[in-house]
């Protein structure tokens, strides 16, 4: 069974699985403030790893983006990058021209995006 840990109000803060200092309160593993605690912080871990991965996806545009930069400006050529970033490069490109090939509506203005917020 799981200990917890309260604040000054009674409010869990936190949950462990065996007694320590300051958590020596055990509740039942279907207890329903703990299952509510649990549930809460399980939304909020979720909601922070979608909006890290939305950024991953921001930032893999940016990164595709100033790649493609650098190649037009002749500041680079794809043989500079490794062996394994080239094919990376080359079959994003690839799935890109793909992609819009069969639905050119989703070439987009630089502040649209494919998925809504």
């Amino acid at each position: 069974m799981p200990f917890v840990l309260r604040d000054q109000d009674g409010q869990i803060m936190a949950v462990f699985d065996r007694a320590g200092v300051g958590q020596t309160e055990e509740l039942p593993a279907d207890d329903v403030e703990l299952l509510a605690f649990l549930d809460k912080l399980t939304s909020e871990r979720m909601a922070q790893l979608s909006a890290f991965t939305r950024a991953d996806l921001e930032f893999i545009r940016v990164l595709e983006d100033l790649i493609g930069a650098l190649m037009e400006k002749s500041v680079i050529s794809l043989n500079d990058l490794p062996a394994e970033a080239r094919q990376k490069v080359m079959n994003r490109s690839a799935l890109r021209a793909t992609l819009l090939s069969h639905m050119p509506m989703l070439e987009l203005d630089e502040n649209e995006t494919i998925f809504p917020e």
